[in-house]
C-alpha cells in the first residue's frame, strides 16, 4: 500500500508533475483545491501534508499525519508548538528562491543607485527637457559603498557574494552565525546591529521574522545610521517599523528605501509611508520602490518549491530522514 501525501491547498495548474516527480516511487498525492474540500476521509487517510499555511484545527483532522511540510522559507504563519504537542514535525521549505530573492535585492539596490525610475519616471513626462545624463540623485560608485546585511542566512548570504562582485565593501550582522562564517566567503562582520548600520550605505535585510526580529529595524537602528544610507528589504515586512523608516526618510536619515515586503500585504494606503507614496508626496518622489512580494518569483523558483516540499516529506515517510525541521523543540511524542 502506498503512503498518501496530502496537498489541502494545491494550486498547479500543469497536472501536479512537479510535485510527484518529488515524491517518487510509493508514495501517492492527494491535491485538493482548497481546503474547505478536502473530505475527513482524505484527512485521516493522509500521512503526510504539505502547502501552504495549515490551521491546527485542521491538522487534528489529519489522525495520521506524520509530517507538515511548509512550502515556503517562512513558518511565522504556523503554529509550531502546537504542532509539536501533536507530535507533528513541521518543515520549510528553504532550498528554493535563494538565488531569485538575491537577485531582487541587488534589482533594488542597482534601481535606485542608478537612478533607473528617477530617470524613466522624468523622461515620460519630459522626454526632451529631462535628457539629462548626468543628473543621478541617488549614485554613487558601487565599489566605494559599504554592502551592510542584517541576517545572514542562505540569502543573505547569496546577497554578498553579488555585492562582492560589485567590488563593494560587504559587513554583515548576524548573532547567530558562528564565528569565522565571515572568513568564508571574505566579509566582515559588525558586533551590533548599531555597528552595521552605523558604516553602511546600503542595508539589505535578510533575517526571517520571529519575536527577536519584529520591528528590529526601528528607530534605535535608524538613529545609529550613517546618514544617507539605502534599504533594501526582501525578507519579512514587519523586520522594519514602518513608522521609524517613514521619519527616517523625512529627516533624510535614509534617502531612499526599496521594498519588497511590508507588514501588511497588499499594501496598506493608510500607513504614513504607503500614504505619502501613493499619494506621490513631493518629499518622497523616486525615493521609495515598492514591489509585491513577488522576489522570490520565477517558473523555476515555483517549480523548485513544489518538487523540494514534496521531496522532504518523502524522505521523511519512506526513509526518515528529517530535513528543515523547524519545530524539534516542540516535538514531545513523534508519530
Amino acid at each position: 500500500m502506498s503512503i498518501t501525501v496530502l496537498w489541502p491547498r494545491a494550486f498547479a495548474r500543469d497536472g501536479f508533475e512537479a510535485e510527484i516527480e518529488g515524491l517518487g516511487e510509493g508514495l501517492e498525492g492527494v491535491f485538493v483545491r482548497g481546503i474547505e474540500n478536502v473530505t475527513d476521509e482524505q484527512w485521516e487517510a493522509a500521512e503526510g501534508l504539505v502547502g501552504g499555511p495549515l490551521p491546527l484545527e485542521y491538522a487534528e483532522k489529519a489522525k495520521n499525519a506524520r509530517i507538515y511540510v511548509k512550502s515556503a522559507v517562512g513558518f511565522d504563519d504556523v503554529d509550531v508548538e502546537g504542532f509539536g504537542k501533536l507530535g507533528i514535525p513541521v518543515c520549510n521549505t528553504p532550498d528554493y528562491g535563494t538565488r531569485e530573492v538575491a537577485d531582487h535585492a541587488m534589482a533594488l539596490m542597482m534601481t535606485l543607485t542608478k537612478s533607473i525610475a528617477f530617470h524613466n519616471e522624468r523622461l515620460r513626462a519630459e522626454p526632451v527637457k529631462n535628457w539629462q545624463p548626468a543628473l543621478n540623485p541617488f549614485g554613487q560608485r558601487l565599489a566605494t559603498q559599504t554592502f551592510g546585511i542584517v541576517g545572514m542566512g542562505r540569502i543573505g548570504t547569496a546577497a554578498a557574494l553579488r555585492a562582492k562582485a560589485f567590488d563593494m565593501d560587504v559587513v554583515f550582522y548576524d548573532p547567530f552565525k558562528p564565528n569565522g562564517s565571515e572568513y568564508a566567503v571574505g566579509v566582515r562582520r559588525a558586533d551590533s546591529l548599531e555597528e552595521l548600520m552605523g558604516q553602511s550605505d546600503i542595508v539589505s535585510i535578510h533575517a526571517p521574522l520571529n519575536a527577536d526580529t519584529r520591528g528590529l529595524i526601528g528607530k534605535d537602528a535608524f538613529a545609529a545610521a550613517k546618514k544617507g544610507m539605502i534599504v533594501v528589504n526582501t525578507a519579512r515586512g514587519p523586520v522594519i517599523d514602518l513608522d521609524a523608516l517613514h521619519d527616517a526618510m523625512k529627516n533624510d536619515t535614509v534617502l531612499a528605501a526599496g521594498l519588497d515586503v511590508l507588514p501588511d500585504e497588499p499594501a496598506n494606503v493608510n500607513a504614513p509611508l504607503i500614504a505619502a507614496w501613493h499619494r506621490d508626496e513631493e518629499w518622497i518622489q523616486h525615493r521609495l520602490l515598492v514591489t509585491p512580494h513577488s522576489a522570490f518569483f520565477t517558473p523555476q523558483s515555483m517549480r523548485d518549491i513544489r518538487a523540494f516540499s514534496a521531496r522532504t516529506a518523502a524522505r521523511y515517510l519512506r526513509d526518515g530522514r528529517l530535513e528543515s525541521c523547524v519545530n524539534e523543540q516542540f516535538l514531545t511524542n513523534r508519530r
